[in-house]
């Protein structure tokens, strides 16, 4: 789903609070899946993959961070952080995040499924993730493309959304 977000930070003055990187206000995807037991870490590989596509496609380094326990979030069983690098920054900035909750929030929501006809219901697993944050993969665009002169490259495969123009001056 993609959905406006609104960001309210106590103690984050000053940090991030100027440009396209941290904005009180931005848009994301939301990226939700409900899935077998079974399946459920075939699954996590198979956001974290098509979060990759997308940079791959755009053309930017990035690269894909495995959060330990104490970065994670409780309701998490496994976390990927994917990070785009931002030249002005001179580092690599989180663009997007996959998680498995495996049956964490199923038990909470009481969510469950039948594997087979007659068969116990049983919790099944959710997953959660990020799309790339839009602000941030602008930003990204712009710096990992802007040339001496100021002007900035545009990507293969957003040519034709520009109409055929392939710099932006």
């Amino acid at each position: 789903s993609y959905t406006a977000c609104f960001r309210a930070e106590a103690g984050s003055a000053g940090r991030d609070t100027r440009g396209l990187i941290r904005q009180h206000q931005f848009n994301k995807v939301e990226l939700i899946k409900f899935v077998t037991p079974e399946t459920s870490w075939d699954e996590l590989e198979s956001m974290v993959t098509a979060a990759e596509d997308v940079l791959k496609i755009l053309e930017l380094p990035y690269r894909v961070i495995q959060l330990c326990t104490g970065d994670m979030s409780f309701t998490s069983a496994k976390t990927y952080d994917i990070e785009v690098w931002m030249p002005a920054q001179d580092k690599y900035r989180e663009i997007s995040s996959c998680s498995n909750c495996t049956d964490y929030q199923a038990r909470r929501a009481n969510i469950k499924y039948r594997p087979a006809r007659g068969a116990k219901p049983t919790f099944l697993h959710t997953l959660n993730g990020s799309g790339l944050a839009v602000g941030r993969t602008v930003a990204a665009i712009l710096e990992n493309n802007q040339q001496e002169d100021g002007s900035v490259i545009v990507p293969k495969a957003l040519v034709p959304y520009m109409h055929g123009v392939t710099v932006i001056r």
